[in-house]
């Protein structure tokens, strides 16, 4: 448009980016379900890796796109979350794999020092959540109780029979994650409200 010699730019917002970033943190959930629970092994390990790396560029996107638009909570979590669960997660995996096939396992306890720095910091930032209770919330509260079980667990203060445990609670983030992301998409596009929240 122009007026009196002044030309101004019209933009769009962006589109709210969790519902991908959640797609990708239900596809982890389910992944490390499957693992801790023990009905996928060793020769997924690889395979396991490929989808975190796929879900460390989505939630890399997203982080970036809600850290420009100011939310400081989604967007950090979201950040920290394709750094060392998505990328991080889906390298260790590969190294993983290789390291047993080729005999030379590696020694995961460092991983249980990094997923308590990450289950520390995700508690405290947790009453971030609360501001608006909701499925959002549950999520978090869900990942709260997941994350120390596998760090305790890698750390060997826990016996790996805790595995099963938090495998399940990962189940459930990831399924409500699943909710949230289709009733943002299509509440979002209609305008109103068809998946209760």
């Amino acid at each position: 448009m122009e007026k009196n010699n002044v030309v101004t730019v019209q933009t769009k917002e962006w589109a709210n980016p969790t519902p991908a970033g959640l797609v990708a943190f239900a596809v982890a959930c389910f992944c490390f379900f499957a693992l801790l629970s023990g009905r996928v092994g060793v020769p997924a390990l690889p395979l396991m890796g490929c989808w975190l790396l796929g879900g460390f560029i989505i939630q890399l996107v997203v982080a970036i796109v809600d850290l420009k638009g100011g939310n400081i909570a989604g967007g950090n979590v979201f950040c920290f979350f394709s750094g060392f669960f998505m990328l991080t997660g889906g390298l260790e995996m590969m190294l993983k794999y290789r390291g047993v096939t080729a005999d030379a396992p590696l020694d995961a306890t460092i991983d249980g020092f990094a997923w308590l720095v990450l289950s520390i910091i995700l508690i405290l930032w947790t009453p971030a959540f609360f501001k608006k209770f909701g499925l959002l919330t549950i999520v978090i509260l869900l990942t709260d109780a997941a994350l120390p079980l596998i760090a305790f667990s890698d750390l060997g203060v826990l016996p790996k029979t805790v595995s099963p445990i938090a495998a399940w609670i990962l189940l459930g983030a990831g399924s409500v994650a699943i909710y949230l992301a289709s009733a943002l998409v299509v509440n979002g596009t209609f305008g109103k409200k068809i998946y209760p929240m």
